[in-house]
């Protein structure tokens, strides 16, 4: 086995790891179950990535981002790694090419998203191909309890009862103790069946402490938070971009939103650009790449933007609407200020929008004759007729289903949403599909052709010449690439390959990027759906609790912002950062030693009779500002008078 530090210089140039990312690679080495969770940037990739090239045999890469899956294996295959992707909306054909050059190739990396595990084609191939690791990206994912729960993940713990001791890396950025458990319980692997176990009790999957856990410090000292209650949202913004130079991400709710504040920017003389979903991929691409090499200075977008791009001199992270949970808010906000240096991640919200966030719970869980309805409409939309349709994408446009049907928009995608919980259909707005082509005549009859279509030949010549193996199976291409070779356009590109597939001498398919609906069961008649209550009210409670946390932390004006995301994520030990508007605001109270030897007293002698939260601890000094009784704090903290343990309860030392 190869050495990892030996890899890591080979194929990226470094002669040193990250924290964390060396102990990481070394559980996985050594085979154990291992859970890292480390902040999007942080070189999680490398954690699955080193191993699998030190090892013997193929890493299967499970995660449902479509673009960094992409991302991902051209990168890879730029350093001469062999690297495949299965994921939304491929064709079978497709799928199949892919399947076999895995199985009959030395093909290191697998990407596939969820949904493809349990599919009879996947696992017709899976004895065929030598897995020796499973990595799981965005692992919080299988947790109902997580903020992101996407049901396809929770067929991994099946997968690995055909692969039996082959070890699972779960990667998350960010998750809280529970959904730490959560993930841990949900991968682990299933034991043997109860007639070989000489009749133990059957598997309750409570075996979080047989997996290895490594959690990066959720302290970010050079990250400034604050939060700012405003009544104009964009005379903020330009005034913070304005005060801080250098690169900024603006983050909206809506796609309407981010043209508006762009476009407002640059009447500001602010280099700014909007990003969403809803553009076509090449224009999604061509904004992304001009902010990454600077020509922008200010990207505003949905929250679509963001995943995988690992720009580090981000200086200035605003959210111009309330995030619904601390875990997007964490994730966002970490992008500014990756390469060490003093950044800004600042909140904006007023309390109309606190009370909408009030209101969202009975928004996002709609009843069960909504879900029905919603159902009803897209079986109509899409013209499905009742027992039919499993394992069928159908392109869905989200717009033109709410016009036809008049769907309010938040009822129609959190009813989507329950149905995908539930395990009756997938809704996918990204999805992006390279257009493919495959030859399907002879050599002769090709040259045959040529000669009596002149006005083809170039364009014939030169896909032979640009794509290697174009003629023996089918092959992704760019109608662009193509296009800039041949100094034509790319519609008379397009064109040219319509009449070739016309003609029988090409099988092509253009480029997809349009939504996918995807159904799990075939189709049946709305008023027999089902909706599980016990987890549908479990979810609910859930997302009330994430709410209430985000108010806290919008509303809180004593506590470090540091202090109050590390503990929501389980880091107990995070110090003060000194640069929140808390923590300055803290810098700023004045205390008289009499406020201080008396606050000091009353909190010394509560903690001595008894241990309680920091809240529970706050609500009993009554009377005392909370400013100053956090000054006095954190002073006990630091004088090491008084600490906390892992609970979270504050005791005398």
């Amino acid at each position: 086995m190869t050495e990892p530090i030996k890899i890591l210089n080979q194929y990226w140039g470094f002669d040193a790891f990250r924290p964390l990312q060396e102990d990481v690679i070394n559980s996985v080495l050594a085979g154990n179950d291992t859970l890292a969770l480390m902040p999007t940037g942080g070189g999680k990739s490398l954690c699955y990535q080193v191993p699998a090239l030190a090892k013997e045999g193929m890493c299967l890469v499970i995660s449902p981002l479509i673009a960094l899956m992409k991302d991902q294996v051209e990168n890879l295959r730029k350093k001469n790694i062999t690297a495949y992707s299965i994921f939304s909306g491929m064709s079978r054909k497709e799928v199949i090419t892919i399947l076999k050059t895995v199985t009959y190739s030395n093909c290191k990396f697998l990407y596939v998203s969820p949904e493809r595990l349990e599919t009879a084609l996947f696992r017709e191939y899976l004895p065929g191909m030598h897995i020796t690791l499973i990595a799981v990206d965005e692992a919080h994912c299988i947790s109902q309890w997580g903020y992101d729960f996407r049901p396809p993940y929770l067929r991994i713990a099946a997968l690995r009862e055909e692969l039996p001791g082959v070890p699972i890396l779960a990667l998350t950025a960010s998750a809280t103790p529970d959904v730490q458990r959560d993930i841990c319980e949900k991968l682990t692997s299933p034991p043997a069946p109860l007639q070989r176990r000489g009749g133990q009790t059957p598997f309750t999957g409570d075996s979080f402490n047989s997996w290895k856990i490594f959690r990066q410090s959720f302290e970010r000292p050079n990250l400034s938070y604050s939060v700012f209650k405003v009544d104009s949202r964009i005379n903020k913004i330009i005034e913070i971009l304005t005060k801080v130079p250098g690169t900024g991400i603006v983050y909206c709710k809506s796609r309407k939103r981010t043209k508006e504040i762009s476009e407002l920017l640059q009447l500001q003389n602010i280099s700014a650009d909007y990003y969403h979903a809803g553009l076509l991929q090449e224009e999604r691409n061509r904004k992304q790449e001009a902010w990454i090499n600077n020509k922008i200075r200010v990207i505003v977008c949905t929250n679509a933007f963001g995943m995988g791009i690992d720009k580090p001199d981000v200086r200035t992270v605003i959210h111009a609407d309330v995030p619904d949970c601390l875990e997007n808010y964490y994730q966002e906000a970490g992008r500014a200020g990756r390469d060490g240096k003093t950044s800004y991640a600042v909140l904006l919200y007023d309390e109309r929008e606190l009370q909408e966030l009030n209101e969202m719970v009975a928004i996002r869980f709609p009843t069960q004759l909504d879900i029905r309805n919603v159902y009803q409409s897209v079986a109509n939309y899409l013209q499905i007729p009742t027992g039919i349709g499993e394992g069928e994408y159908y392109e869905f446009d989200i717009a033109d289903f709410l016009k036809k049907f008049k769907l309010n928009s938040h009822t129609a995608i959190y009813s989507l949403k329950t149905l995908e919980q539930e395990g009756w259909l997938s809704f996918n707005e990204q999805v992006f599909l390279s257009p493919t082509i495959q030859f399907t005549v002879t050599k002769d009859y090709l040259y045959q052709f040529e000669q009596s279509h002149p006005l083809l030949e170039p364009i014939l010549k030169t896909l032979l010449r640009a794509y290697e193996g174009i003629f023996d199976h089918t092959c992704f291409i760019s109608e662009l690439q193509v296009a800039q070779l041949l100094k034509k356009h790319v519609d008379e590109i397009k064109q040219q390959l319509t009449e070739l597939n016309a003609a029988g001498i090409i099988e092509y398919t253009p480029r997809k990027d349009s939504p996918q609906l995807y159904l799990l069961r075939n189709r049946i008649k709305a008023e027999d759906i089902s909706i599980n209550r016990v987890a549908f009210n479990q979810r609910k409670e859930r997302f009330e609790k994430r709410l209430k946390e985000i108010m806290r932390y919008i509303k809180e004006e004593a506590e470090c912002r540091s202090r109050i995301m590390g503990s929501y994520f389980g880091d107990k030990k995070i110090r003060s950062c000194g640069i929140c508007d808390n923590c300055l605001r803290q810098k700023a109270v004045t205390l008289s030693k009499e406020e201080f030897d008396s606050i000091h007293s009353r909190i010394l002698d509560i903690t001595r009779s008894e241990r309680l939260q920091i809240k529970d601890l706050m609500i009993k000094l009554s009377g005392i500002k909370k400013e100053k009784a956090w000054k006095v704090i954190e002073f006990l903290q630091a004088e090491k008078k008084i600490e906390t343990d892992s609970a979270g309860l504050v005791r005398l030392k």
